[in-house]
């Protein structure tokens, strides 16, 4: 999307301080807030924002542990696999990845020993799953 559009700077905003009032979105993408309003109802409605969220900084969480896991799936089952791997509590995000692993997740768990415990218990054993790569994510830089 060109950032230069009006849907482009609304955006731009909202990845800034998705907590911004419409006023502010207003301000920042140099337009009026019933268009503000409008055009988030329409990104909503058309998928192209899918929910809000707050970034964290997993160094600073007491009694919680963050990885980000690369997962790989058989393709004859890759359908029910994924279905699986989102009704996992633990699952916090899931995403498809066109680098090394066909799947990256996001998995929480109070240490690093109920992380691991996770992956072995509960991803690795879903039917068509064939590796599970945990990166334990330390410290917010950004």
């Amino acid at each position: 999307m060109d950032v230069t559009s009006t849907e482009g700077r609304i955006l731009r905003a909202l990845e800034e301080d998705a907590q911004a009032s419409y006023a502010d979105i207003a301000e920042r993408a140099e337009v009026s807030k019933p268009t503000v309003r409008k055009y988030i109802k329409k990104l909503e409605e058309d998928g192209v924002i899918v929910g809000y969220s707050a970034d964290v900084d997993p160094k600073k969480l007491s009694g919680q542990s963050i990885a980000m896991v690369g997962i790989d799936v058989a393709s004859e089952r890759y359908v029910e696999a994924t279905r699986a791997l989102k009704s996992l509590d633990a699952v916090e995000s899931l995403y498809t990845s066109s680098g090394d692993h066909m799947l990256m997740a996001e998995v929480r768990a109070a240490d690093g020993n109920a992380l691991g415990d996770i992956i072995a218990e509960e991803i690795l054993s879903i039917d068509g799953v064939t590796a599970a790569h945990p990166s334990f994510l330390q410290e917010r830089l950004k």
